[in-house]
């Protein structure tokens, strides 16, 4: 693999970083601490094309590909992992899946307002007895002529407060487990949808997140997304590029400790030294800085592959997978190098150690990752 940028993609990375440098940075303390959703920071994402980064341009989309869109992630979450994580759903969970299986008539409908952030796009899978086993979602969709209805209730949707559509997935045929799952298209608007306070998080609260509840909502045949019974490869689909978004956020996240971290350590002095000389705070920022790139190439290598068209399932779940644990560990060590001030809320390095936890777990947690690589490896 060459891991030289070409020129698109150095400018998407550029354009991303000095948005987070100007724009987001001097916002995330008060975006997390007010559990603030940021839309005038949505709303100029969209106008960069950072919110639908891999949709083709005749979609009004960025036209980029996938090592483009995960670079402008790993910036935007530098600056706020909430902020990364609405862009990552929207682009990777919310466009691409309508860009693949959709009509054209749905890419007409959604993708030019998505792409552009006009609309705001989440990703309806997890449920409460429904998390890491997908197939035993209980949300029901039953035909109705033309139309079909659907009642459930789905858990964790992030953006869900605040989206404009919902890709939902619900039984169509509950006897054939996996084979009987449907992905729909569902505006946020229709009857019978209700979302519930969004949810109190120890970490990216700016990124709002809640239960939805679906009540006999009607929606037409059309609203399907592929085909019939055809839902549970298109989540599947979904979630390894969704994988690619997280370790994007999680690098990001791992990289604002760091650079807060090494600041820090040449500034602050004990014994009349700045603690960066101290030998064991060396190793500590070494550690880090080698995780780091160590993630960033296991993401680099998984987005290049899905731009070559090759099924990236174990590569997605190993850059997610490492990029997370990375970011927990880097933003535990930054707390370390900070000492008591590093425990407290002025400093930003409490922010991510709480941002990070969360990169374990959605999108598949790490027990899962490791299931998906290891049942690969043995199938291979």
């Amino acid at each position: 693999m060459d891991f030289e940028l070409t020129s698109e993609q150095r400018m998407i990375r550029d354009t991303a970083r000095d948005f987070a440098l100007r724009e987001i940075l001097p916002q995330a303390a008060a975006i997390d601490r007010e559990h603030r959703f940021p839309k005038e920071i949505v709303d100029k994402l969209g106008a960069l094309g950072l919110m639908g980064v891999t949709v083709p341009a005749a979609w009004e989309g960025a036209g980029m590909d996938t090592v483009s869109y995960a670079l402008a992630v790993e910036e935007i979450s530098r600056g706020c992992a909430s902020t990364g994580v609405i862009m990552s759903v929207n682009n990777s969970l919310g466009c691409v899946p309508i860009a693949t299986y959709g009509t054209e008539a749905q890419k007409r409908a959604w993708l030019p307002a998505l792409a552009t952030g006009r609309k705001l796009a989440c990703f309806a899978l997890s449920e409460p007895e429904a998390g890491s086993d997908a197939r035993a979602l209980r949300t029901s969709a039953t035909r109705k002529g033309d139309r079909f209805v659907l009642s459930g209730t789905k858990n964790f949707i992030t953006n869900g407060p605040h989206a404009d559509l919902m890709i939902l997935f619900a039984s169509t045929e509950p006897s054939a487990g996996a084979r009987g799952i449907t992905a729909f298209l569902v505006d946020m608007k229709s009857p019978g949808v209700e979302v519930g306070k969004p949810d109190q998080k120890l970490g990216i609260r700016g990124a709002a997140c809640a239960q939805i509840f679906l009540t006999e909502c009607e929606v037409p045949a059309e609203s399907v997304l592929g085909a019939v019974n055809g839902g549970y490869k298109i989540a599947l689909a979904a979630l390894d590029g969704g994988r690619i978004g997280i370790a994007a956020q999680a690098v990001g996240i791992a990289r604002a400790a760091f650079e807060e971290a090494t600041r820090y350590a040449l500034e602050r002095k004990t014994f009349g030294h700045p603690i960066a000389e101290h030998q064991i705070i060396q190793f500590k920022l070494a550690d880090m800085s080698t995780e780091i790139d160590a993630a960033r190439g296991l993401l680099w290598r998984a987005a290049a592959k899905k731009d070559g068209g090759g099924r990236i399932t174990t590569e997605a779940a190993m850059a997610k997978l490492l990029a997370s644990e990375v970011a927990n560990r880097v933003a535990k060590e930054a707390v370390q190098i900070f000492g008591g001030y590093g425990y407290l809320s002025d400093f930003p390095v409490e922010r991510h150690y709480r941002d990070a936890k969360i990169t374990e777990i959605y999108e598949g947690t790490s027990e899962i990752q490791r299931l998906v690589i290891a049942r690969n490896l043995i199938e291979a």
